[in-house]
Parts: structure tokens; sequence; C-alpha cells
């Protein structure tokens, strides 16, 4: 038979309240356990990163809003000559600074704790112990500790590469004065061949009694002063790149509208010999540009001067400009014999080794470009080439605009 004893009244009773307080009971056991859990992974993640942060070959240490130091590791005591953390924790950063460097202390303070930057990186001085100095590239990220913001900040001896860098520009210097002073008294002599050469040449050319000149005697006599005029061209533009390292350039804002066609128009005669033609096209109604006239002048003309060597006669250049998204866009097109694709790639290089002699003969000193563009980039610009063999060649330069 089934037992069919009824349950007690206290079982009864008690059972509703108990079965709330076994899932609560559940609950609290999963809730400790996750509380656990993480409290575990909270510690293992602290582990590892004492280890990294001790271990790291790299400085690193840990700052506060006032540029305190509260954590250091190992590297960063050994690169400033102490024996201990202890000896650094608590001090400021400041009082490490070279006396010439603490303003980059006061810049990465201001970006990372005002400006809110997420990271911020500068390269500066600090002094050791003994009272020498190292250069040291410091990269610092904010993050939050506690209810505070403290930084982050890896330091990296850099004294090797920056005295090597010192070690290179001190070689660039030297050979860039021996260059300006080889061009300098490279350009008397020349001219005086130049100048000797024409003066024998007008002498041959006005003994009548003495017969016509022989073509040899003219022939070379024409060659000694093609030779010198290409000398003194690429003594120039050597001189010139010298000036372009060393002098500032003074931009005033500049109406393209008007100055383009003005340079233009001192190529229409190279131009009328060539059978080539000039032309413009401005699609804007104003387009200005802060432009040093001279040297960016320089720019168009180089443009120009290569855009007629490489036209054949009945060919066009032209020159356009218009403004696009606050740049002035300006181009120099032309109809010619275009550039081959494996030479498009050095084009803009110092001393160009694909430099190529133009329709009739004109040579080329291979600075040309390499001036021109950068002209452009001290004008906070850009310039580049498009070509095809046989369709032509177009240069584009990208300026700011000052149009108001």
């Amino acid at each position: 038979m089934p037992d069919t004893t009824p349950e007690s009244p206290e079982r009864s009773a008690t059972a509703p309240t108990q079965q709330p307080l076994q899932q609560e009971n559940h609950q609290q056991a999963t809730a400790d356990a996750a509380q656990l859990l993480h409290q575990q992974q909270y510690e293992q993640s602290q582990v590892r990163f004492r280890t990294v942060f001790e271990n790291s070959p790299l400085g690193q240490k840990i700052i506060t809003p006032d540029l305190m130091i509260r954590q250091v590791n190992v590297a960063v005591v050994d690169m400033l000559g102490y024996k201990s953390p202890e000896e650094l924790i608590g001090r400021r950063i400041l009082e490490f600074a070279h006396p010439h460097f603490r303003d980059d202390w006061h810049r990465l303070q201001a970006q990372l704790w005002e400006h809110k930057l997420p990271h911020f990186a500068l390269e500066t001085c600090l002094v050791r112990a003994n009272g020498s100095s190292f250069w040291c590239r410091v990269t610092s990220v904010l993050f939050p500790d506690e209810g505070a913001e403290l930084g982050y900040t890896i330091l990296e001896d850099i004294s090797e590469r920056k005295g090597l860098e010192n070690k290179l520009k001190r070689l660039y210097d030297a050979q860039e004065t021996i260059l300006h002073l080889a061009t300098h008294d490279l350009k008397g002599p020349i001219g005086h061949i130049e100048l000797l050469a024409d003066l024998l040449q007008r002498e041959v050319a006005g003994r009548a009694d003495a017969g016509p000149p022989a073509p040899e005697m003219l022939r070379y006599l024409a060659l000694i002063q093609g030779a010198c005029a290409h000398a003194t061209a690429l003594l120039g533009d050597v001189l010139y790149v010298g000036d372009l390292d060393a002098n500032e350039l003074h931009k005033q804002p500049t109406d393209l509208r008007t100055y383009l066609p003005a340079r233009l128009e001192l190529h229409q005669l190279a131009a009328a010999k060539k059978g080539v033609t000039l032309a413009l096209d401005l699609a804007a109604d104003r387009l200005f540009a802060p432009l040093h006239p001279e040297k960016f002048g320089r720019v168009l003309d180089n443009l120009l001067n290569n855009a007629l060597k490489f036209t054949p006669a009945g060919g066009t250049v032209t020159i356009g400009g218009h403004e696009h998204e606050g740049k002035a866009c300006l181009s120099v097109r032309d109809t010619g014999i275009g550039i081959p694709g494996k030479l498009l790639g050095n084009l803009f290089d110092k001393f160009n080794p694909t430099r190529r002699a133009g329709l009739q003969g004109e040579t080329t000193t291979g600075l040309g470009l390499f001036i021109a563009k950068q002209i452009v980039q001290l004008h906070g610009g850009d310039i580049w080439v498009e070509s095809r063999e046989r369709e032509g060649t177009c240069f584009f330069i990208e300026l700011p605009s000052s149009n108001s």
C-alpha cells in the first residue's frame, strides 16, 4: 500500500522559508567564488607587472601629477647612477633634469594632466649622481590608480644615438662648407675660361685677312663655351641648395591670378623659338597662397623649362590653378614625349642619375627638381608628377591657401 502518512505541520511550515534561504546561500557562495577568482587574477596580474617592471632593461618609473617619483625599477637607478630605489622615491623628477631641459617636464606635465593626453613622448637630458648628463627618450602613459591619475614612464638612454647624430651633423656641415668653398673658388676660373673662349671666338671671326675660320675651330670654341655655361649653372645650383638649408623663408600673401601669368610671360620668347604654345587655365575667381615670390618663381621656371625641353614644335604647355579643400592646387602640364616609368621614382633626387638631355640637346645639372621639391616643402606644400611616354607630363603642386 502507498504511504499516506500526512506531512507534519512544522515541516510543512518551514519548507517555503528554506528554499529562498538556500538560493541566497548559493548566490553568496557563487559571489564569493567569483570574488576569490577576481582576487587571484588581480594578484597574478600584480605579480606579472612587478616582474616586467623590475626586470625590464628599460628604465621604468611611476610619477604623480606633481612629478614626484612613486616607484622606480633598477634600470632607472643604474641609469641615474644611484645605489637603490629608495634614493629616488619621493623626489621630484625635476631634481634630475638638466637645467636647460626642465621645461620638457613641465610640458609633459601639462600634456598629461591638464590636456589629458593618453600618452606623451619627448627627448630630453637628465643628470646623473656624479654630475654627468645623458640624453634619454621619455614615453609616459596616463593611467588611473585608486582614484588618482599617475604617469607610467619609460626612460631609454639614447646618448649613443644622439652622439652619432651629432657626429653626422658635423660631417655634413664640414662637407657643405668644403663644397661651398670649392664652388666659390671654381666659379672664377670657369668664368675666365668662358670669357677667354668668347674673346678667342671674336678674334677668329674678325680676322678677315686670314680667311674664314676653320669649322672645327668654331665648333671647339662652342663646345668650350657650352661646357663652361653648364658648369656655371651647376655651381649656381649647388650654392642655391646651400642657401635653402641656411635661410628662413619669408612668405607673403600672393595673388596667384596675377603672379602666374607674369611668370609665364617670362618664357614666351623661348616657347616661340621652339614653336610651343604657352597657355593658362585658372579656374578660381580668387586664388591666394603665402609665397616667397622669388624662390617659388624658381620652381615654376624649372618646371616650365623642363616642359619646353621635352615638348616638340606644335605642342602646348599649360599652367593650371584652382582651389580644393583649402589648398591652392597648381599644375604644369605639357604634351611632350613623357617620362619613362623607370625614371619616375628618382626624379626628385639630388644629382638625379637619370637626367636626360632635351629634344634639342639641352643639358641639365640634375639639381633642378630636387631644388623645386625643397622649395615647395619649405612653403608647407607637396609636389608630385604623373607621366606617360608619348602622352606628356604633368607636375602637380599643392600649397596652403590664404584665400579669405
